[in-house]
This record gives structure tokens, sequence and C-alpha cells, in this order.
């Protein structure tokens, strides 16, 4: 069994739960994917980081900082961060915050200090629905002076989330659609 389908039986096993739910779009659905047991878990951590991080390598613009909107995207970026450094090509993780640190130097982006102004980075996010984080985190990575090349899911429910980017004018890859757990 290949890395991604490896990771796909480990989705279909521990994130995917049929059954209503209300998702962070505000839109009802009759599955739920949870990613995080999956992204947390030693091996899935592991297979999230290499599959995302050989992605990362395809860019025509080379990828030079990884994060997202907390809390789904921090264990996928700091997955590919470490996988990245083991290959010899170390990408530095950040996380964008919901709201910026009500203390200290109030901080919307940790790990900005390892990415210098323009720097070219890729929003991750663990399900896309809307696309709705997903732009939150591209237009607060963009405000701290990031340049977003590249946005990546681990699943798109394809629920209008890929063209709402598509009309800001970003693509999104995703390893996995909604299609790949109804077979």
């Amino acid at each position: 069994m290949g890395l991604r389908e490896r990771l796909l039986s480990l989705l279909k096993e521990k994130a995917y739960r049929k059954g209503k739910v209300i998702l962070t779009s505000g839109k009802e659905s009759d599955f739920y994917i949870d990613c995080r047991p999956v992204t947390l878990h030693p091996e899935g951590a592991y297979l999230v980081g290499k599959l995302l991080y050989e992605r990362l390598q395809n860019s025509p613009q080379a990828v030079l900082g990884v994060g997202g909107l907390t809390m789904g995207a921090d264990p996928i970026s700091t997955a590919v961060s470490l996988i990245s450094y083991l290959e010899g090509n170390p990408i530095p993780a950040f996380i964008v915050r919901k709201e910026s640190k009500k203390h200290g130097r109030g901080l919307w982006i940790e790990g900005i200090n390892n990415l210098p102004e323009g720097t070219a980075v890729a929003i991750v996010e663990d399900v896309v629905t809307t696309g709705g984080s997903t732009l939150k985190a591209i237009e607060r990575a963009i405000e701290e002076g990031l340049k977003v090349v590249k946005v990546l899911a681990l699943v798109d429910r394809e629920e209008g989330g890929k063209e709402n980017l598509k009309n800001q004018g970003y693509n999104l890859e995703s390893l996995y659609t909604r299609r790949d757990f109804m077979e």
C-alpha cells in the first residue's frame, strides 16, 4: 500500500463519521471529517508531512514557509516542517491565530520571526468546505507581509471552497475529495 492509500485508510478509520453535524461554515451535513485524530497520530503525521512536502517540492515557486489557521493546520504545518528538515530542505512552520494575542507583542502569527517579509508560503488546511477559514489565513498572512503561493488541503468536501478560493486567485490542491470517502 502506498503512502497516499495508507493515509486515506487512516482518515476513513479515524476521521470520517456519518451523522448530522453543523460545520464551521454553518452548513448542516450528514457526515463529518475531523482530521485531527490522524494528524496528531504518529503515522498520520508522518504521512501528512511526507505527502504535502512532496506537493511543495513540485511547486513552480519555492515555498519557504508553511502554515495555516489554528487549530486544524497546526499539526499539518508542523509535520511538513519536520519532514522538510529530515529531507535536508528546512521549511519553517507558522500558526495563524483566530485573534491577536492579548499580551506580549500581540502577534497574529506565531513563527513569523522565522519568515522575512515577502517570504513565499503555503497555506495548509485539514478540511475545506466553503474556503472561509482558508481565506482568513491567506488574508492574515498577506497582511503580515507574506506571499501566499500555494494552498493545500487534506480534504476538499467539494462544497464550493475550491471555487471560492479560485475567485480570489488561489488554486486549491487537495490530497482527497468527498468522493474518496463515499466510495
